[in-house]
């Protein structure tokens, strides 16, 4: 099966589908107006359980979290979606502290917007994260490094014929080592090219989602090299 369509993402479908998590009716409607200003297309939850049961039915391109929910929290949510499915999430969160940020990255969440937002920004931030998931008319390009293939245009990639579900960074983050095999990436540049120049975080978010990404990799995880108080190489190796 394409990946794409298995992510929700129909490259047949008129806009994508954006699910709202929110236990709050107000803010979960202005979220819901400013996107479907945008003509997106808009479901909502008003808790975790709603959300997982909607996914079950009408798997979303992308699912806007939020942490603070009664019953099922929004880290339980994530950690539901990711043992099942790759959609994008975009967790939204009141509190600004950097470890639940980087728990919400080691659970697989793709981004962060903190309350209060600016519309705009979360705008930006969901159109650059589904055109990386969505790409038109792009002539297939294949990358082959030993036993691991990387198909950019289905977004798909292959390991010993096995293909890998990576979460939408962790596929960004392998995509951008293979195209500079045997280059030292420092964490600031991979920050900048991965999360974007808005993005405040530390290096820790970029340790965590490798972390994630060469348990993944399996017995190839040693393609991602540490240079030690610098950053990470692709090793690509004969």
């Amino acid at each position: 099966m394409n990946h794409i369509a298995e992510k929700g993402l129909s490259i047949n479908s008129k806009q994508p589908l954006i699910l709202i998590v929110e236990d709050e009716p107000r803010m979960r409607e202005l979220i819901a107006d400013y996107l479907e200003e945008k003509d997106f297309e808009i479901i909502q939850a008003a808790n975790g359980y709603e959300a997982l049961e909607h996914v079950r039915r009408t798997p979303p391109d992308l699912v806007i979290l939020d942490i603070m929910m009664p019953g099922i929290d929004g880290f339980e949510v994530c950690k539901h979606l990711r043992s099942h499915s790759q959609t994008i999430i975009v967790m939204l969160t009141a509190r600004s502290e950097e470890e639940d940020k980087l728990y919400g990255y080691e659970l697989g969440a793709d981004d962060y917007v903190t309350k209060p937002f600016s519309p705009k920004i979360l705008i930006a931030k969901i159109k650059a994260l589904l055109s990386r998931w969505n790409p038109h008319d792009v002539p297939a390009k294949l990358m082959n490094h030993r036993d691991l293939d990387i198909n950019e245009q289905a977004h798909e990639v292959h390991l010993y014929g096995e293909r890998l579900e990576l979460s939408p960074k962790e596929y960004d983050l392998l995509l951008l080592f293979s195209q500079h095999p045997n280059h030292v990436l420092t964490r600031d540049t991979l920050l900048n090219r991965i999360w974007g120049m808005d993005y405040f975080g530390d290096a820790r978010t970029v340790d965590t989602q490798i972390k994630r990404l060469r348990k993944k990799l399996g017995d190839r995880s040693d393609c991602i090299q540490t240079v030690r108080n610098i950053g990470y190489k692709f090793q690509d190796k004969p």
